[in-house]
């Protein structure tokens, strides 16, 4: 498998905002309004002036298939991440996304910890970080309001001594 991560570009732009508005993947989101070109555009310019954010494209065989967002809260030490797939994404992606993306965080970066966090109603996000090796550092009850009802978040942690990255992938 050719799986790697590299830095989005502005040509990514109009993808990454598909893939964000996505039904599928806009309903897990705090922000779940669809976002526009002009605040996408925004949002990635300021990203690109904050040497703490790092945005990524997933990749398997050359082929664009997932973002990922590793802002370090204490850079060179720890960074909460979010991600998500294109919602065509063959079965499996998400574990690779996952395993290539947390080798970047552990190797390139050269983090302590990643930090995740999951609404937890979001039961797919909860296992996967689990599956990953994340541990279950807490719950904020009904600390996200959506517009309709508050949402509990679950809060993960995965330190640089815990990751074993899986010979699979």
């Amino acid at each position: 498998m050719n799986d790697m991560v590299r830095y989005m570009r502005e040509d990514d732009l109009a993808r990454v905002l598909a893939w964000r508005n996505h039904p599928d993947v806009r309903k897990f989101m705090y922000t779940q309004h669809e976002i526009t070109l002009q605040e996408h555009r925004s949002w990635f310019e300021n990203s690109q002036r904050n040497t703490a954010r790092n945005l990524l494209i997933f990749e398997s065989e050359s082929v664009p298939l997932g973002f990922i967002n590793i802002n370090q809260t204490v850079p060179g030490h720890v960074a909460d991440w979010g991600f998500y797939l294109d919602p065509m994404a063959p079965r499996g992606m998400g574990h690779r996304l996952g395993v290539t993306a947390l080798v970047f965080a552990f190797t390139t970066l050269g983090l302590h910890k990643v930090c995740g966090q999951a609404l937890a109603f979001n039961e797919r996000s909860i296992r996967f970080h689990l599956r990953l090796g994340f541990k279950r550092e807490g719950e904020l009850r009904d600390q996200h309001y959506d517009g309709e009802s508050y949402q509990s978040v679950m809060h993960f942690g995965l330190l640089s001594s815990e990751w074993q990255p899986y010979s699979e992938s």
